[in-house]
């Protein structure tokens, strides 16, 4: 029966082509935004609660029984996907609200209708960039504010149309560049993002 079934398989694998190796000419880097005179000049992009935001700290975990890496952070690997030690990684996604997310690990999970690319890194000159160019976006990255003052947070979205933005206006979201720096650590930059 097993053979059966594995012999059902093997013309859907071969049509499927061959199996795609994460990117190794991309080193893992970490994101810096750019808009000079806003709040959010040199804010880094950090992963916490399946979302990206500028500034803040990463939320991580690693259980207590693994050696555990730094985790204090936000490294992406390949250019759509978080660099993890968690058995299966965890991939960077675009919802169609613009919204960028991120699997859970040990999950594939992707939410329907997002889209895992293409996303690109890139020079310009001696300085690198990470973009977006799926489902419409115009390659940039918007920060939109969740709450008011000294406690706004900034949610990442891609510059896709008609944004939307979590308080409802999207004329409120600022659009960024980046400076996608490469991470000189050693090994992966958490367990996991959480």
């Amino acid at each position: 029966m097993k053979s059966f079934a594995l012999a059902a398989l093997l013309p859907l694998l071969a049509a499927a082509g061959p199996l795609k190796r994460q990117d190794t000419t991309t080193p893992p880097f970490t994101v810096v935004a750019i808009r000079s005179g806003s709040p959010i000049q040199y804010l880094t992009l950090e992963a916490r609660e399946e979302k990206f935001w500028l500034g803040g700290n990463p939320g991580t975990y690693c259980p207590q029984t693994t050696s555990c890496p730094p985790g204090n952070e936000t490294v992406i690997a390949g250019i759509n996907g978080l660099d993890v030690a968690a058995p299966g990684g965890q991939q960077i996604y675009v919802l169609p609200s613009g919204a960028l997310g991120f699997t859970q690990a040990h999950s594939a999970d992707i939410p329907a209708g997002a889209a895992t690319g293409p996303f690109e890194y890139g020079h310009e000159g001696a300085t690198a960039k990470w973009s977006f160019t799926g489902l419409g976006a115009k390659g940039g990255f918007l920060a939109c504010p969740i709450g008011e003052g000294s406690s706004t947070q900034w949610q990442v979205f891609a510059d896709v149309p008609n944004v939307q933005a979590p308080n409802g206006n999207a004329n409120s979201c600022l659009g960024f560049d980046n400076i996608a720096e490469t991470w000189t650590g050693t090994g992966a930059a958490a367990w996991e993002y959480i």
